[in-house]
């Protein structure tokens, strides 16, 4: 059992404790220490001297997979990175690192806080036969060298491919950045996904991707997350999960969002989700409508951009769109898109509406991913349909200045969560890594301060609180991926999933909460992280 904490146990009847107690995977009592301690005399007592304790962090948009890779190839993230030069300087050490010709993998450049754009032709100042591809960070784009482009037969004549992009400079020359479903052209990829989505499922062997698994798992552990739920699954990644749970390499517990170009191999078997266990799980089916908020392809009724040149990128065609999300619902799926901006946005909310209105489910929980960019009107519908924001609030710190660059005024109106919250609207706090960090203390700070990296601060009117942050990254997580009878609060019978802070959540200034660190990640009642 834990004693002696400050325990929020994110159940609103009884929010405040200080001990919980657990016993074959379940939990078996919360209260004071002293009422803990009479019914349990004879139970293993870990004193926690009053740190907070949390039911264990839900993350209901992760990419999972992605995240391992990520961690092991080479890093040009900002603030590491910050212009093209330094990115050049980098791609260089690692081809001298490399054996002669071998693919170099890279991920996380960022070009909106560069001087410029970078382009294929920095990279072949420093890559000579090795094939280069970059991945920015939000996952939407890459950066190629020519060599890498010639492998994969990419000609100037190359056209673009149904939602996705080939960069052309003002000659018309491909620059060797490649946008949405343009990133599968250009990169050895393992699943043929068609313009369901970006394509970031490259060619890896099995033991690799299982080691993947489990090196994002022990940073997930680390970080305080119990539960993950990847929000773009093929059979690529499930094949991983699946292999990474027969070696005991999967280390918290995954829910999985097939992505919607399976959606025809499911309907012939008959399957949808909810189905699985409590490790490994088929949960909600995912499509996309628009491209990166972050990347520039988001779509806007009014364009954005410096000089208003980002128009978006649709992934479908908006009936096509409709019309798919409608068979998944008639097949019992719950669905999420990918929409952010108010165009998008408003696509996505005039299918959901086709949908139930065509054939009414009972609790559909239609799902917006990110939902950047929500006006009043929009808002208002959410709220009549049901409709779960599933927020990533870490953009605000990573990209907020560039957001006050490139939206201006409209940048105080992104992920507007006090007044979703106000309205009812159900809101979880997601990371979306690898996109961003995948620490939940890190997600909820952002909430909480809404601060760009320079310390602006965007929406002022938007923050919400502490205690509104911590529900939504646990309760309101499990919600949105059908699992809060079992997890997401510390209630007697659920699974005993919970996490010790290393220090005083909500007693701390706001500004210090990104900085505590985890004392104890639990999972089933065992002690799976322990600080050192």
């Amino acid at each position: 059992m834990i004693v002696n904490g400050a325990v929020f146990t994110a159940n609103m009847d009884s929010p405040w404790a200080q001990a919980v107690a657990m016993d074959g995977g379940l939990i078996t009592a919360v209260g004071t220490t002293a009422q803990v301690l009479a019914e349990f005399p004879g139970a293993e007592v870990i004193d926690v001297g009053g740190r907070t304790v949390l039911p264990g962090m839900i993350d209901a948009h992760n990419h999972f997979l992605a995240t391992g890779e990520s961690l092991a190839t080479v890093d040009v993230r900002y603030p590491a990175v910050r212009s093209v030069d330094d990115l050049v300087a980098v791609i260089a050490q690692a081809v001298a690192a490399k054996a002669d010709d071998s693919y170099v993998r890279a991920y996380g450049f960022d070009h909106a806080k560069y001087e410029r754009t970078p382009t294929r032709w920095d990279l072949d100042s420093v890559t000579g036969r090795h094939p280069v591809v970059i991945g920015h960070v939000s996952g939407h784009y890459v950066l190629a060298n020519t060599i890498a482009m010639e492998e994969r037969g990419i000609l100037e004549s190359t056209p673009d491919p149904p939602g996705g992009r080939l960069d052309r400079d003002e000659l018309g020359r491909l620059t060797g950045l490649f946008q949405d479903t343009a990133i599968g052209m250009v990169q050895p990829t393992a699943i043929d996904i068609g313009h369901h989505g970006p394509n970031f499922h490259v060619v890896a062997d099995m033991s690799d991707l299982v080691s993947s698994v489990e090196r994002a798992g022990s940073a997930y552990l680390a970080a305080g997350l119990t539960t993950v739920c990847d929000a773009q699954v093929t059979s690529r990644e499930l094949s991983a999960y699946q292999v990474a749970r027969k070696q005991g390499r999967l280390l918290v517990r995954t829910v999985c969002m097939p992505l919607s170009h399976q959606l025809s191999n499911f309907e012939a078997i008959g399957l949808s989700g909810p189905f699985g266990d409590e490790w490994l799980s088929i949960g909600p089916m995912k499509f996309y409508c628009d491209g990166s908020l972050i990347g520039g392809t988001a779509a806007f009724s009014v364009p954005y951009g410096k000089s208003g040149e980002f128009d978006g990128v649709f992934f479908w065609e908006a009936d096509e769109l409709a019309a798919a999300i409608e068979r998944a619902h008639r097949a019992g799926w719950q669905i999420g898109v990918h929409a952010q901006g108010d165009k998008a946005i408003g696509i996505v909310l005039d299918a959901f509406e086709r949908a139930q209105g065509a054939f009414t489910v009972d609790d559909p929980r239609f799902r917006l991913e990110h939902a950047g960019f929500p006006n009043p009107e929009l808002l208002a519908r959410m709220k009549e349909l049901g409709v779960i924001a599933v927020v990533q609030p870490t953009y605000l710190h990573d990209s907020g200045d560039d957001f006050l660059e490139r939206l201006p005024t409209r940048a105080h109106a992104l992920l507007p969560l006090r007044t979703a919250i106000d309205l009812g609207i159900r809101v979880v706090l997601s990371s979306d890594s690898d996109v961003v960090s995948y620490r939940p203390l890190d997600t909820i700070s952002a909430a909480v301060l809404r601060r760009s990296i320079s310390g602006q601060v965007l929406g002022p009117h938007e923050v919400i609180t502490l205690e509104e942050a911590v529900l939504a990254h646990t309760i309101g997580a499990a919600y949105a991926v059908r699992a809060e009878d079992r997890i997401g609060s510390l209630e007697v019978g659920k699974l005993a999933d919970l996490v010790v802070v290393d220090g005083d959540l909500f007693g701390c200034d706001p500004t210090e909460i990104s900085g505590l660190k985890m004392f104890l990640t639990v999972i089933d009642g065992q002690i799976v992280f322990r600080s050192t």
